[in-house]
């Protein structure tokens, strides 16, 4: 009975989207390529020059340029890089690598940790250059001979060394992914692939298709109402725009893209009427204030769906031009994407004056799909 109501709920949804989809964008605003890549530029190039600022960030390790944080930029700043006039930006990224020594950060389990790798990689795809991989492929190595022993639950918010919150499904496993493409050897991708199916047990709600950010939240209520976080949804959406592409055809990505079939209507429903989404995704009245880093995420993922063909055009593309147009909206005069929730992992505050280096990275992936949705758009 349970399957088949949710099997009944998704077909209402899937119905629906059109409507949805149309009545949420009504009248966005059609950005142009150019314009498109010269609001990114101004938010890219605001970002260099503030790399190394101090955002009241309580942990000193997260502001490390191998941090969690740099490397969710990074992600967006490589297909800024890929798009941009010159390389400048592919230079700013390779200093930044050296500056590094292509290393991880220290722990060795923690998804967190992790994720640097996935710039080094894909600089190593356009250099060629042995030295960027080594450190990501070491560790990962070490990690498949010595697998933890820890349970799959996060237990009070000490357990990390597995993909215990629903963040490190961005962090880790698009690394994993790479590494399976770049080298040819599918051990790296069915480890990804386990751990990430063992989590998605653990902190997917199928009756909502969005994922609880850690066991925490699988009894918490707002107003009578589930708590999921815009931030950490967008960090699972827009991960599997960054996994999907590296996946053969075959089990593998046919669960993936059922996965992301599944978030993406859930996704697309929850677009309120100005264009982001709430904090808290099923409590747009509790959280009317904009957040820019879950908007980017879902905006990027749902860009990525239909330059990818997973999801059709003419449904999904007046939400992503509503996002593109919330978001554009958010950057100030001298180029800082404002909005962006500090660090956390539940509902909270942002600000227009505040921002955050991952916000940015959401920012910069969001539009360059974008701009690859309109250039390649039917004239």
């Amino acid at each position: 009975m349970l399957k088949q109501n949710i099997y009944q709920k998704s077909l209402i949804v899937l119905a629906m989207l059109p409507i949805i989809g149309t009545v949420k964008a009504e009248k966005p605003l059609c950005p142009t390529a150019v314009s498109v890549k010269a609001d990114m530029k101004r938010v890219a190039d605001w970002q260099i020059a503030h790399l190394r600022d101090d955002y009241g960030r309580k942990n000193p390790k997260v502001n490390e340029l191998n941090a969690w944080t740099y490397g969710a930029l990074y992600i967006g700043m490589v297909r800024w890089a890929a798009i941009a006039d010159d390389d400048t930006y592919y230079n700013f990224l390779r200093s930044i690598g050296e500056e590094l020594e292509w290393k991880l950060a220290e722990r060795v389990y923690h998804a967190d940790d992790q994720v640097a790798g996935q710039l080094y990689l894909d600089l190593y795809r356009k250099y060629n250059d042995s030295v960027m991989l080594k450190e990501t492929q070491q560790r990962c190595d070490w990690i498949m001979k010595n697998p933890s022993s820890q349970e799959m639950r996060i237990n009070r918010n000490q357990n990390h060394d597995r993909w215990t919150w629903c963040d490190a499904l961005f962090m880790a496993p698009p690394v994993w992914a790479k590494l399976s493409t770049i080298t040819g050897d599918p051990a790296y991708r069915d480890f990804m692939f386990a751990e990430y199916k063992a989590t998605t047990e653990h902190l997917y709600d199928p009756e909502e298709n969005l994922f609880f950010r850690d066991e925490n939240y699988f009894k918490r209520r707002e107003h009578g109402r589930k708590v999921f976080w815009s931030r950490g949804n967008g960090w699972v959406f827009g991960g599997l725009a960054l996994i999907i592409p590296e996946l053969p055809e075959g089990e593998q990505r046919d669960w993936f893209v059922g996965l992301y079939k599944k978030m993406a209507p859930a996704v697309a429903e929850l677009q309120t009427e100005q264009g982001h989404w709430a904090m808290s995704l099923l409590a747009a009245d509790v959280y009317p204030t904009p957040e820019a880093s879950g908007t980017a995420f879902f905006t990027f993922g749902l860009a990525w769906g239909i330059n990818s063909g997973l999801i059709n055009r003419a449904v999904y593309e007046p939400v992503v031009l509503k996002g593109w147009e919330a978001l554009s909206s958010y950057i100030t005069e001298d180029g800082m994407l404002g909005y962006v929730q500090p660090i956390g992992a539940a509902p909270g505050n942002a600000w227009p004056d505040k921002t955050e280096v991952y916000g940015t990275g959401a920012f910069l992936a969001a539009g360059a799909e974008i701009f690859q949705m309109i250039e390649h758009s039917p004239k």
